[in-house]
C-alpha cells in the first residue's frame, strides 16, 4: 500500500483544545481505517509545522479522501505528500 506523510498545522480551534490531542491523533488514526488506510504515528514538531503524520492508503484518491475528513472536523489543515521509494524510482531511469 503507498505511503504517505501529511504535515499538520492547528487551526485556531485546533490550538485552543490542544489537550485534546492525543484523543484527536487516535481519532484520525480510526478515521483512516475508514478510507482503507492505516496511521503509522503522528508526532508533535516543532518548526514551520505543528505535527507530521504518516500514514498509507490503497491509492492517491483514498488517501485525499482521508486528507479532506481530517481537516473537515476543523481542528488542522493538512498538506499531504506521497512517499516514493528510492529503489522504485531508480528502477524506473
Amino acid at each position: 500500500m503507498p505511503n504517505y506523510i501529511t504535515l499538520i498545522n492547528w487551526t485556531d480551534q485546533g490550538i485552543k483544545a490542544y489537550a485534546n490531542t492525543l484523543d484527536r491523533a487516535e481519532a484520525a488514526a480510526e478515521l483512516a481505517t475508514k478510507f482503507g488506510g492505516n496511521s503509522k504515528g503522528y508526532y508533535w514538531t516543532m518548526g514551520a509545522y505543528d505535527l507530521v503524520g504518516m500514514f498509507e492508503a490503497p491509492d492517491d484518491e483514498s488517501a485525499t479522501a482521508y486528507a479532506l475528513a481530517l481537516s473537515s472536523l476543523g481542528n488542522v489543515r493538512t498538506t499531504t505528500l506521497s512517499l516514493n521509494p528510492w529503489n522504485d524510482l531508480i528502477d524506473v531511469a
